[in-house]
């Protein structure tokens, strides 16, 4: 059986990443590893309480992986919220939506109601786009 076990943001910064998934949003930490022997690269991924899913919070990186030019893409699609979007789902929007605004989650888009259920937004400090919904189906 395939299933879906992690998948990948890019963040400017790991440690603010980090602090803002497990303060705001509620995430707990996976792993924090660094290796030395590939140039102190991070493996930092967190996920929700009692769910297998990790988010790996991946810096952006520089060459030989990543040019400059590429990276500087990464960043500019990232600022317009469009380095991808993760999406969470809530029982409950409109209080998942306050319980993370009274953690300082910043939304810029209210809980309102869709053809597929109650749906949030907001934005991560590196801003990548989260969408918080709570389908109908």
């Amino acid at each position: 059986m395939i299933k879906v076990g992690s998948m990948q943001l890019w963040v400017h910064d790991q440690d603010e990443a980090l602090r803002f998934y497990t303060e705001k949003v509620g995430f707990e930490v996976r792993h924090d590893v660094t290796l030395g022997d590939m140039g102190d690269f991070r493996w930092l991924t967190v996920g929700t309480p009692g769910e297998n899913f990790e988010l790996v919070l991946m810096a952006i990186p520089g060459e030989p992986v990543m040019d400059p030019q590429t990276a500087d893409e990464v960043r500019k699609l990232m600022a317009k919220g469009f380095a991808g979007t993760l999406f969470l789902s809530t029982d409950d929007c409109r209080a998942s939506f306050k319980e993370l605004s009274g953690r300082g989650v910043e939304f810029n888009e209210e809980p309102h109601d869709t053809p597929y259920g109650v749906d949030a937004g907001f934005r991560d400090p590196s801003g990548n786009s989260v969408r918080l919904t709570q389908p109908n189906f």
